[in-house]
């Protein structure tokens, strides 16, 4: 006799559940594998997901999830440890369950698509333990056709009114043997390091998103949606494929306070059949709140240039002196470049005091209204707006995040006066020594995934908002769909950038780009900042060619993308810098045509204030031959497609990786294009409708 969901199992199915069910055996998926004592279930729209909450012999929470009747998290636990009171975890009872069901289509301000579908049933289980004077938790369930979310509810409630959490129980107990991409969580470098490919059970404690591949082609990426107000999480194997939320420490105790009522963030899995469905999936965004800054009009997506990569190569420097970046003539410089190319934006870094000496986790000495007397930022940011170009503001904090809050009102302030309407910042530190101010007013030592700093980002979102200035974070805390909530929030890093291609040790391999699609980005955009036409970094060659340094605008989603390089690399390769020019930065849908998590990947967009199309694709060290239906392209209608891709000598290595073949042809959505992508290379296409039937010309040219 078989298993069956949502029943008490027979004696055969405990035993073998009891002896760690091997998830290497057919079973381990089956729907026959143990799920015991369920109290609630809740299914997707589609009927394909299904959700069961059980509450064990010893009053325990846990769920499973199951897709197309086979299990993908096995029975995986649910609970607290607590620091000033009995755990939540064990002597609950099932209370009030309630059920849900919602279907809306929203509008994004900005984004990769203009309409968002939020659709889901919801189930929310009151857990209740009579031992301790009745005191309780909620969970809710949200489960989509692509995948779950859930979240617990602490209730106001005098039992339980001041929470303190010390350790938090979730766990994701994978049911089918996986590989994982994942990069270490919690460590130095924070966010900035590259993804390992490895089975799940070799997983040590990684950083959210971690995207699996299970042995039977299922694809799981878990994260977390709405981090506010609360430590973020990483994911610690525990033992064989089981993954458990580890919460970032607090310097001052508990790694959570608050006061009840209030909400956790959103655990959120996505779980598709194929790679390219994960990076389609709207879940992190959908269990957002909407938008709360009301009109958002003043927040532009745009693309800028900036004094930013001559530092990067040494040849210019943050700090003042003789080889000081940030002067008057050069932002100006700078400006006149961005106006004659269409860039919106100028971004200036090292114009403030506090860069000389030691800056880095320093942080000091920053003013964030005081420029170097060499730079008149008054005078720079006028004749900017004079030509329709704007300065980015930055601050870098030196991971000093109390001596910034100190100043960041008045520098807010001072930008908007100087219609300055985006601010980069940065933390730039060790992991684990910001610097933060505790309640009493002293100052302790912290890291940024904690709840205090965690704290810090958002009202730094909020209080720019008020000045009408857009936030670029580096070095942040990661992206959990906030950006819905507060649309100013535009941008972030949060991973390895360009810049490690200037001093990298090692630089980013070709297959980086590619694990990003399916990793950190499916948490929202990165201020990646592509477009190094050079291909040189400071006495590193990249491993790129420069038909994927074009393709990233597409591939590597951000409202406001960097053209990297200088000016004067630009100048050497005016035709691929064309579509640098040309290439939009808000789009009103984005679909992708194929992908493997590693290997390659193809997106195509349509830019949300034109009809025009673009198709980004790049590859790993490995040459692809790619099939590119262009079946999005509207009916009837014949597009010049104007191709930008790797010539028949291109390379990773020396000047192969210049060879680069720009030609035109006409195309309509009954075509199929194939995309023939050199190691470490890419294809970047513009399509745009022509009146009449376009001729079939083909325009080849190099640079």
């Amino acid at each position: 006799m078989g298993c069956k969901l949502g029943i008490v199992v027979t004696s055969a199915c405990l035993l073998a559940f009891g002896a760690g069910l091997a998830p290497a055996h057919a079973d381990a998926v089956a729907v026959s594998a143990v799920v015991q004592n369920v109290v609630a279930s809740a299914e997707s729209p589609n009927g394909q997901l299904h959700v069961d909450i059980s509450i064990d012999g010893e009053g325990r929470l846990s769920y499973a999830v199951t897709r197309a009747g086979k299990l993908v998290i096995a029975p995986s636990r649910l609970g607290f440890v607590l620091a000033n009171a009995p755990k939540l975890d064990g002597g609950f009872a099932a209370g009030a369950i309630t059920h849900a069901s919602h279907d809306e289509t929203w509008e994004q301000p900005w984004g990769e698509r203009q309409f968002v579908r939020d659709h889901y049933n919801e189930v929310r289980v009151e857990a209740v333990q009579a031992a301790q004077g009745n005191r309780r938790l909620a969970v809710v369930f949200r489960v989509f056709d692509d995948g779950v979310g859930f979240r617990y509810e602490f209730p106001d409630q005098q039992q339980l009114h001041d929470v303190r959490i010390t350790d938090e129980l979730t766990e994701f107990h994978v049911a089918d043997t996986a590989t994982a991409w994942w990069a270490l969580g919690g460590e130095l470098s924070n966010l900035e390091y590259l993804y390992k490919q490895t089975p799940l059970d070799q997983l040590s404690q990684a950083q959210t998103p971690v995207t699996l591949k299970t042995q039977t082609g299922t694809y799981i990426s878990i994260h977390e949606a709405a981090l506010i107000d609360y430590a973020a999480i990483w994911l610690r194997r525990t033992d064989g494929q089981t993954l458990r939320t580890q919460l970032a420490p607090s310097s001052l105790g508990p790694t959570v306070v608050r006061q009840a009522p209030f909400n956790t963030p959103w655990r959120t899995m996505i779980i598709s059949d194929t790679a390219t469905d994960l990076p389609m999936s709207n879940i992190e965004l959908n269990l957002n709140a909407p938008n709360k800054l009301g009109d958002v009009s003043w927040v532009k997506p745009y693309k800028y240039v900036g004094i930013w990569w001559e530092m990067h190569l040494d040849k210019a420097t943050w700090s003042s002196g003789p080889r000081h970046g940030a002067t008057t003539a050069n932002a100006e410089h700078y400006i006149d470049f961005a106006a004659k190319n269409g860039f919106r934006g100028v971004l200036v870094e090292g114009w403030n005091k506090g860069w000389d000496g030691t800056w880095y986790g320093n942080g000091a000495d920053f003013s964030y209204t005081e420029p170097y007397p060499d730079f008149d930022i008054k005078a720079v940011s006028a004749y900017g707006l004079k030509k329709g170009v704007h300065l980015i503001g930055h601050h870098e904090t030196g991971g000093n995040i109390a001596h910034y809050e100190d100043q960041m009102d008045d520098a807010l302030k001072l930008d908007q006066s100087l219609g300055i309407d985006s601010v980069k910042t940065g933390y730039v530190h060790e992991f684990g020594a910001a610097r933060m101010r505790a309640p009493d007013g002293s100052i302790f030592y912290g890291n940024t995934d904690s709840q205090q700093a965690v704290q810090h980002y958002l009202k730094n979102v909020v209080t720019a908002a008020k000045y009408h200035v857009a936030i670029d974070t580096h070095e942040p805390v990661k992206d959990t769909g906030l950006r819905r909530t507060y649309p100013n929030w535009v941008s972030r890093e949060g991973a390895r950038g360009q810049e490690y291609n200037a001093w990298g040790n090692p630089i980013n391999p070709p297959e980086h780009d590619v694990n990003l699609v399916f990793t950190r980005m499916l948490a929202g955009p990165m201020d990646y900042t592509p477009g190094i036409l050079s291909l040189e970094g400071n006495k590193k060659d990249l491993y790129s060619t420069q038909a994927k340094q074009l393709a990233l605008y597409v591939v590597l989603y951000s409202p406001i993308q960097m053209a990297a390089d200088l000016p004067e690399n630009y100048a050497k390769y005016p035709k691929a810098f064309q579509f640098i020019k040309d290439v939009a930065v808000d789009w009103a849908d984005t679909q992708v045509l194929n992908g493997e998590v590693g290997e390659y990947v193809t997106f195509a967009r349509k830019d949300r204030h034109s009809e025009d199309w673009y198709i980004g694709s790049i590859a790993d060290e490995n040459a692809r031959t790619l099939s590119a239906p262009l079946v999005f392209l509207t009916p009837g209608v014949t597009y010049e497609a104007q191709i930008y891709r790797d010539g028949p000598k291109a390379d990773l290595k020396g000047d192969a990786r210049f060879d680069i073949v720009i030609e035109t042809r006409a195309v309509t959505r009954t075509d199929t294009l194939t995309l023939t992508l050199a190691p470490g290379g890419g294809e970047a296409i513009r399509f745009t409708p022509v009146k009449g039937k376009a001729r079939p010309s083909a325009k080849a040219g190099r640079k």
